[in-house]
Order: structure tokens, then C-alpha cells, then sequence
């Protein structure tokens, strides 16, 4: 009984270190992620924010047309279309 008593009580000590250990590795990577992003903010919402919007060409907007008409079977169509 006693070797009952002792794992059961060594198994909750384990599953309670990992559940708190795992606690702080979800706040440290959270902070992390603020920290980063507060230091280096990401370059690319800079240059979306300042760039035009890159308008397809003629031809690509054809085919474009002509895809969606195909699979929608004539029911769906093309109304703008911009490079990402």
C-alpha cells in the first residue's frame, strides 16, 4: 500500500512541475513575442501601407475572366483584380 501511496504522490509532483513549467514557457514566449514586435515591427505592413496597389494587366485579367467563367459555368465573373 505504501508503494501505492508513493507513486500516486510522485505522479502528481511530475504532472504539476510539467504543468507549471510549461505555464511559464507559454508567458516567456507570449512576452517574447511583444517584445519583438515592439523592437522591430514587421517591414512588410511599411511597404503595403505606402505602396499603390499593383493593377493586372489586360491580358491576365482575360484569363482570369475566362477561369472563373469555366468553373462557375457562366454564373460567377471578374470584377477587379490586384497583385499581392
Amino acid at each position: 500500500m505504501d508503494n501505492i501511496e508513493l507513486g500516486l504522490q510522485l505522479m502528481v509532483v511530475g504532472m504539476s512541475a510539467v504543468f507549471l513549467i510549461l505555464i511559464i514557457v507559454i508567458w516567456g514566449g507570449k512576452l517574447l513575442i511583444k517584445a519583438v514586435n515592439k523592437i522591430a515591427p514587421e517591414e512588410e505592413s511599411l511597404k503595403k501601407a505606402s505602396a499603390a496597389p499593383a493593377v493586372v494587366d489586360n491580358t491576365t485579367m482575360a484569363v482570369l475572366q475566362q477561369v472563373v467563367a469555366q468553373v462557375t459555368g457562366g454564373k460567377g465573373r471578374v470584377v477587379s483584380a490586384k497583385k499581392v
